[in-house]
């Protein structure tokens, strides 16, 4: 069962001091192929919208509900990608980092406290970092979400030009169907050169 208002709880609390509270998390930083997905987003707390936790918990077809309701009730939104090739330059944390930022400064409006799932950002607000932020803050929740739906549906539109990899299934993940995929067809323009060494020759 999910219960949506332990995380708006934690959000309101802080809505005591700040007025506009942002949330940032990140999609994507273990898979063999596409890029690492980030959303930041500032929402309302005059109403909750149930059923919002992490993105990793929900089904498919209640992401893409609450995706829409996150879009529709936000104050403000970004949502910024780095690719496979910025990934193998300057490897996946520094790559996730580039993306949150990114999510960040595009935000149309600015937040006065930054909760950010895990990784540490150095952003002109207030920030907290924290551990399993995604099922502990309402906006952190939110932001998996959009990030999540978002990668998810890009990964489909790739399974288009690359149907061998099972993408619409595994997203860029190491399932047995990819592994196999790789080594019997090498790999693709969106694969992840630094990731799959071990399964490429």
């Amino acid at each position: 069962m999910i219960y949506t208002k332990p995380l708006f709880d934690y959000d309101l609390n802080l809505h005591k001091k700040y007025n506009l509270i942002a949330g940032i998390d990140e999609v994507g930083r273990g898979p063999l192929a596409g890029p690492v997905v980030t959303a930041c987003v500032i929402m309302p707390y005059d109403e909750m919208i149930e059923g919002v936790y992490d993105s990793k918990h929900i089904t498919a077809k209640k992401r893409e509900k609450l995706y829409d309701l996150i879009l529709s009730k936000a104050i403000s939104y970004s949502i910024t990608l780095e690719n496979e090739k910025i990934i193998d330059e300057i490897n996946i944390l520094q790559a996730t980092k580039k993306s949150m930022l990114n999510s960040y400064t595009t935000l149309s409006i600015k937040p006065d406290l930054l909760l950010v799932d895990a990784v540490k950002l150095d952003v002109p607000c207030d920030t907290i970092s924290i551990i399993r932020g995604d099922s502990t803050s309402y906006a952190i929740a939110c932001a998996s979400i959009l990030a999540k739906v978002f990668r998810d549906r890009l990964m489909n539109e790739y399974a288009k030009s690359y149907p061998m990899y099972d993408f619409e299934n595994n997203k860029g993940y190491g399932t047995k169907k990819h592994i196999e995929a790789l080594k019997q067809f090498g790999k693709c323009p969106i694969h992840r050169d630094s990731f799959i060494t071990h399964f490429v020759s």
